[in-house]
């Protein structure tokens, strides 16, 4: 698998990556097994998890299969932290937390270290400059080798990143930005995606398919083995269910028919050749699934398709974002 640079960094990350958000709880550590050894054995390098995935328990089965099934060496490890099970704050950015936090990562990880770690969101109620505080210690106690953030906004990641860029030596630069992106969610467009692209900071997307509904698999009906027929996804996969998602999925699956690829080879090679992207994050199910995604490593879109696509999948953004003289 081709190799990317994260961001305007020296590390290099697969430009796939291995998504982790439903081990422990929908995949069980033999699935997650199958799941990692196809991936591993394709080329593929960034794991991405989080400290809240099935409770811990994603961080708890990665860190079991590392050294006895993959070498911790060949992989990139990227875990997050700041997400609290709390309905009256929802994310904890202060310094205390995030630093316990990502000890208790590397203990059910069983490592020494991360390569990327990265704040979960943005949090309101604590300053910015001690959220990202917590991010140098952690790099220059060795406990991550490279750090980002997680859903930012536009101005929160040009305000973090030109923060931490003000003191270079000191302050480690954000590597990287987890968002999500496709073609069904093109909203990063508008701030976060200029604002990553100017500061060098890598975009990894989140749901590159959709929610899996850029695979076609609902087009007609919800498979009774699938996230949308799940009580605990159908919430998630729900809001790419109407009328306007519907028209995207029928191009892509024409533009899937035309060059005798699939609608999953389709959508995730347009998210991963987008300006600014470095790895889309892919989760799977089964190693079938998985496989099923890694295939794209052998297709480019041809220009026509990818201005097809853009076209029936152009969000609006108008005032200001085009020159205002032509509104």
């Amino acid at each position: 698998m081709e190799q990317r640079h994260l961001g305007r960094t020296g590390l290099r990350v697969s430009r796939i990556g291995l998504g982790t958000l439903t081990w422990g709880r929908d995949s069980d550590e033999h699935d997650a097994a199958d799941l990692l050894k196809v991936f591993w054995e394709a080329g593929g390098t960034l794991v991405d998890t989080a400290d809240v995935y099935g409770d811990g328990d994603a961080e708890y089965v990665l860190g079991r299969l590392i050294e006895g099934l993959v070498p911790r060496r060949d992989l990139v490890i990227a875990t997050k932290a700041g997400s609290v099970p709390d309905p009256d704050r929802r994310f904890d950015g202060s310094r205390g937390h995030l630093l316990a936090a990502l000890d208790a990562s590397l203990q059910r990880l069983g490592t020494d270290y991360v390569d990327v770690w990265q704040v979960h969101a943005f949090d309101p109620e604590t300053p910015l400059e001690e959220t990202l505080q917590a991010l140098d210690i952690a790099v220059a106690s060795g406990r991550a080798r490279y750090a980002g953030v997680s859903n930012f906004s536009g101005w929160q990641l040009a305000k973090a990143a030109t923060w931490q860029l003000a003191v270079p030596g000191v302050r480690t630069r954000l590597a990287s930005t987890q968002m999500e992106y496709s073609l069904l969610q093109r909203g990063i467009e508008r701030e976060v995606l200029p604002a990553a692209l100017d500061l060098g900071v890598g975009l990894l997307p989140s749901s590159p398919l959709g929610r899996g509904v850029l695979t076609g698999k609902y087009r007609h009906s919800t498979p009774a083995d699938s996230r949308g027929a799940s009580d605990h996804m159908a919430p998630f996969v729900a809001p790419y269910l109407d009328e306007a998602a519907s028209r995207i999925v029928d191009a892509v699956a024409t533009a899937a028919d035309g060059l005798a690829a699939t609608p999953l080879q389709v959508a995730l090679a347009w998210v991963r050749d987008r300006p600014g992207v470095t790895a889309p994050i892919v989760g799977a199910r089964t190693a079938q699934q998985l496989t099923a995604a890694l295939s794209v490593e052998a297709l480019s879109l041809p220009d026509e398709i990818c201005q097809a696509l853009d076209d029936v999948s152009a969000p609006v953004h108008r005032y200001p974002d085009q020159d205002w003289s032509t509104l």
